[in-house]
């Protein structure tokens, strides 16, 4: 059987789920501050800042990061009502006036303060990961994760430590649930470290904003530097950070393990030695510890006797006073940000950036994080009665599956007695997307 094609003059919708997006910004002091904003040459523009801004959020919570997919709503009233746009640009307007943001700094402040108010205006707060001791601890993973750009001739792009050229973007986040804490663009070439000292003055105070509870700083061995330990001692803020052991023996660790260490037997062959040293140093305001984790292996898995041991050495700088085994488990965790960079790249779309000029892919990702933010918050609000029909527990949910099942979402708008009504097509999410709406309103 074959369907007969016919236009309607009915107003539907396939992304109903803007209408949530629309009252959580209107939560924020986006707008006001936007628009204040003066670009050189534009003195008095048909289309406010703020307009084009909310547009590219819109278009962002939807997983479609380019401009030109602005177009298909250009006389879509549903877009424009839910995000109270005056007008919706072009494609043409949106890429111009990004263009003349994003030279000017003050957008990066605007965004960052706003984004990490958000979730407490929503009733929500970046939960602690609780250890054996009873103690919790606020996760703020910082990461810098390649954005693969071949091929492209954009502004910055050039080669990434993973062999790829691209950007490096620096990214932070903070709870189990992963809010976006900040977001920088830096060219493919750049060092992981460089000036990220000076950041993490930056990310702290907005994070002690978000919670009252102990905060705990993590990140790989690239950010292995004294300053980022002296800046968590100052800011009082516990940290993790893995040991660059660089020219340092791995036989020299094993010594050190087997002699202060405490010895578990993984398997046959297998040793597992874990421990800690306090060590105090000239540059830091008080003393900390390197937490090592060494395995020996003299026999491998399939039972060859090998002829030369196999040394594998993690150490660790830290001012936590736990159980070793807590510890190595909180940095283990730390890897739980790549699947945030995951859902950045690939759920917004965002590894392959819209434009050509570096500032103003630079404005893009911070709105990227900015809106993964909106949908991680409707994600989290969602998950606190069992009224989907998703049915899994979890502990968070995708941003894909936020987009797929609550953004996405088909409905009819009806205009009656100087009122809107939004008639939703799916009764399975008609209760959830009621109650999330009466939450945010």
């Amino acid at each position: 059987m074959r369907f007969i094609i016919k236009a309607s003059h009915e107003r539907l919708t396939a992304h109903s789920g803007l209408g949530l997006i629309g009252l959580l910004l209107e939560k924020t002091d986006l707008r006001p501050k936007l628009n204040q904003l003066k670009i050189p040459g534009l003195k008095y523009p048909l289309l406010s800042h703020s307009d084009i801004v909310y547009a590219m959020i819109g278009l962002l919570a939807q997983g479609k990061s380019d401009f030109e997919h602005i177009e298909a709503f250009r006389e879509d009233d549903f877009f424009q009502y839910a995000l109270q746009l005056k007008s919706v640009p072009s494609a043409a307007r949106l890429r111009q006036r990004l263009d003349g943001l994003a030279q000017i700094r003050k957008w990066r402040n605007i965004l960052l303060d706003e984004m990490v108010r958000l979730p407490r205006k929503a009733g929500l707060e970046p939960s602690a990961i609780k250890l054996n001791s009873g103690t919790c601890y606020v996760p703020i993973d910082v990461d810098v994760s390649p954005f693969d750009n071949t091929d492209t001739h954009k502004e910055g792009v050039s080669r990434t430590y993973k062999g790829c050229d691209g950007y490096a973007p620096l990214l932070a986040y903070i709870g189990r649930e992963g809010y976006g804490l900040y977001a920088e663009l830096r060219e493919g070439r750049t060092h992981v470290q460089k000036e990220v000292d000076q950041k993490l003055r930056e990310m702290i105070p907005r994070a002690k904003s978000m919670t009252e509870k102990p905060l705990l700083l993590r990140m790989d061995a690239g950010n292995d530097a004294l300053n980022n330990l002296a800046v968590c001692q100052e800011e009082g803020v516990h940290f993790i950070i893995k040991r660059n052991l660089r020219r340092e023996s791995p036989e020299a660790w094993l010594a050190i393990a087997q002699d202060q260490g405490k010895a578990t037997v993984i398997r046959e062959g297998c040793t597992r030695y874990t421990g800690k040293i306090r060590v105090t140093d000239p540059g830091l305001p008080q003393p900390v510890y390197q937490v090592f984790d060494v395995r020996e292996t003299t026999i491998a898995k399939d039972g060859q006797i090998l002829l030369i041991p196999e040394i594998t050495v993690d150490v660790y700088w830290t001012d936590l006073d736990e159980d070793v085994a807590d510890i190595i488990d909180l940095y283990h965790d730390h890897a739980t940000c790549e699947q945030f960079h995951s859902e950045l790249k690939t759920d917004l779309d965002l590894e392959r950036l819209p434009s050509g000029n570096f500032a103003t892919n630079d404005l893009v990702l911070c709105l990227g994080l900015f809106t993964y933010t909106l949908l991680r918050i409707i994600s989290q609000e969602s998950l606190r009665v069992n009224d989907s029909p998703l049915r899994k527990k979890v502990q968070r949910r995708r941003i894909r599956t936020v987009i797929q099942t609550l953004i996405t979402l088909a409905a009819k708008m009806v205009t009656h007695a100087r009122r809107q009504y939004l008639y939703i097509g799916s009764r399975a999410w008609l209760t959830p997307f009621k109650r999330l709406y009466q939450a945010f309103a």
